[in-house]
């Protein structure tokens, strides 16, 4: 069901708009704590740890900021009611392939980590991130943002 364009959003919108934000945030603080470890945290890592984040290229970590920042301004896209906010989903779910991409195929975290400790987390990040530009573009459908 389509709405006029300025639709009021329901209550529902807004707390998934504001889960949206926090889990964005975290997804920052992540980012920011790995590219600021000091070598003290980095020796507390697991070996398989310090391998993986060790070989990882500027490019990829570069691929991680642009899915969590760009993430972080679609979620604040939607907090705000701005239709960007789906092509800044979008951006940041290429960002999540790209890093992840790599992690998977290029190091040896199966191997190192296991299957079962390493796909998990990765696969619910990617299915937010899917569920993000559904979620904005139903959003917009509806007429719930601008």
């Amino acid at each position: 069901m389509t709405n006029e364009a300025g639709a009021k959003p329901p209550v529902w919108f807004w707390i998934v708009a504001a889960a949206s934000t926090l889990w964005s945030l975290a997804g920052c603080l992540a980012y920011y704590t790995q590219v600021t470890m000091g070598a003290a945290e980095f020796a507390h890592l697991s070996p398989a740890q310090r391998e993986i984040w060790g070989m990882t290229p500027s490019w990829v970590t570069a691929a991680y900021a642009i899915a969590v920042w760009i993430g972080l301004l679609g979620s604040l896209s939607l907090l705000a009611r701005r239709r960007f906010a789906l092509p800044l989903f979008v951006i940041s779910l290429i960002g999540v392939i790209v890093q992840f991409g790599w992690t998977f195929t290029a190091t040896p975290i199966l191997r190192t980590v296991g299957p079962a400790k390493a796909i998990p987390f990765p696969a619910f990040i990617f299915i937010v991130a899917v569920l993000l530009i559904w979620f904005s573009s139903m959003a917009s459908k509806r007429g719930w943002l601008r």
